[in-house]
């Protein structure tokens, strides 16, 4: 993997756990908080921003997956993970440890090469 590919990984680490967040936190909430009060309109905006954030998390996702180029298994567990409330925790987790593992290759690559 090269740098490229890390900072790929890196942007759709920082979108997953808003996008994971955003569906208990945000839409979890305004629900609640539209039937026990007169405040319908935060469900509009609410639904809008998590919708926002799972299409970013859906380009994301098929950045890395086209540079780091995963297998067809690893895109759809990591794309069910972002239907999964809190699932994007989980997947932060272990794209941190593709990343870091992404950077020491290219950083060995890099001294190899020099």
């Amino acid at each position: 993997m090269d740098i490229k590919t890390a900072s790929a990984l890196h942007r759709l680490r920082l979108i997953s756990v808003p996008e994971a967040l955003s569906f208990p936190a945000l839409l979890i909430f305004g629900s609640v908080l539209s039937r026990v009060s007169d405040i319908d309109f935060l469900m509009m905006p609410l639904g809008v921003l998590h919708g926002i954030l799972f299409v970013i998390y859906g380009v994301m996702l098929l950045d890395v997956w086209v540079k780091a180029k995963w297998p067809f298994k690893k895109v759809l567990f990591f794309f069910v993970l972002s239907l999964i409330p809190f699932g994007g925790l989980y997947g932060d987790k272990v794209l941190k440890r593709e990343e870091a593992d992404s950077v020491v290759a290219a950083r060995a690559r890099e001294a190899a090469q020099a």
